[in-house]
Formats: C-alpha cells, structure tokens, sequence
C-alpha cells in the first residue's frame, strides 16, 4: 500500500445514506459551504461533498437502497480502512457480529464489508486496492 494510503484500522470514510438526495445536499452545502459533485461511477447515482481549496473529498452521498427498510433512518456511514477484507469479514462473524453487506466491489478502488457488531453499532470496513 502507498504511503499517502490509509493504514489498517483508522477511519477512511464518511457516506451520507439518505432517502432524500436533494434535502440533504441542499442542507450540507447551505451549512458548511460543500460543493456537490457527480462522482461520475457508471451506473451509480453517488454525490462527492467538495470543500473549496481541498483536493480530497469531505465524503459522499447515495440514495438509501428501496430494500432496506422504511424504518431504518438516514444516517451517516463510517469506512475503516482494513488491510484484508475477508479476515475482516471471518473475525466479525467469529467475534459475534453480522455482516449485513459483502464482500462488495468498488471499482477501481477495492472491496468493502457492512456490519453491525455484537452491540448492534452498524459500521463499513475497507480494503483499498
């Protein structure tokens, strides 16, 4: 892994999954200023939050997948950066948490896991390429 990557265990990420796209944005870029940019992922509709004069991105946004159920609120979703995504996964199920989501691809970009741990937090965890 490059330098400028990551390292295991240290948080990577932070995805807004919402059911309402255009409130959202309209709300975080009237509060903090954040630029909203099409991430240009084919096949996927995912918002980029720019800050002015930042090269990395402040997080992302997605529309709430129809499956998941109506009760589960919008919420923010932390990535943690892990250096093998199926040990992750097999150490989460061996210490008593669910995997809800994955092993998925992120293309160009590496793989991710969505669990809920033995207290029910939900969080994602993320191999980079």
């Amino acid at each position: 892994m490059a330098d400028n990557m990551p390292k295991h265990g240290t948080f990577c990420w932070n995805e807004l999954v919402t059911r309402d796209t255009g409130a959202a944005g309209k709300f975080y870029s009237q509060l903090l200023g954040w630029k909203l940019n099409d991430s240009g992922m084919p096949g996927m509709n995912y918002t980029m939050f720019k800050v002015d004069g930042m090269e990395q991105s402040a997080g992302g946004m997605v529309a709430m997948p129809a499956q998941v159920p109506k009760e589960v609120p919008s919420h923010w979703m932390a990535y943690i950066t892990v250096d093998d995504i199926d040990a992750t996964c097999a150490k989460v199920k061996e210490l008593g948490g669910q995997v809800l989501v994955g092993p998925m691809p992120v293309p160009n970009m590496g793989r991710f896991i969505t669990v809920l741990d033995p207290t029910g937090a939900a969080v994602s965890f993320f191999q980079f390429e």
